[in-house]
């Protein structure tokens, strides 16, 4: 079995999980959401619980390695994860300080509430997540 066909498998789970709660309005979606506006990334962080903004750019390696990670995140947790092209997207991440990529901000509640910089382990991604989720 492949990485792709075990990520598949974990979203088709997570989304029967998600529709036999009979509440599918807000929980978090298993792909990760584009963001090419401040407005959809404030859309996002009202919509969902908790919110993983993976602040990369096509160009970086270390963006292109985490990658595949924060898919999983997506497809295994809570957390909706937001992807913004720093590029594409220069005053949102301005706004929010990034100056190195990959950068990771992870807002719950409505709040940013924790800045990662740089390859992040998917174990320590989890237990953040798992942290804020109630």
């Amino acid at each position: 079995m492949s990485d792709n066909d075990s990520i598949e498998e974990l979203r088709e789970q997570k989304i029967e999980n998600l529709q036999s709660n009979g509440d599918t309005g807000t929980h978090s979606p298993t792909d990760p959401i584009q963001i090419g506006s401040s407005a959809d990334l404030s859309e996002a962080v009202e919509r969902y619980e908790i919110v993983l903004a993976d602040f990369y750019a096509d160009w970086c390696g270390p963006c292109q390695m985490i990658a595949p990670i924060v898919e999983e995140i997506a497809a295994e947790t809570p957390a909706a994860v937001a992807k913004i092209d720093v590029d594409a997207n220069q005053q949102l991440a301005g706004e929010y300080g990034v100056r190195g990529v990959p950068t990771l901000v992870l807002f719950a509640g409505g709040e940013s509430v924790e800045q990662l910089v740089g390859v992040q382990q998917k174990d320590e991604l989890v237990a953040k997540i798992e942290q804020y989720s109630s």
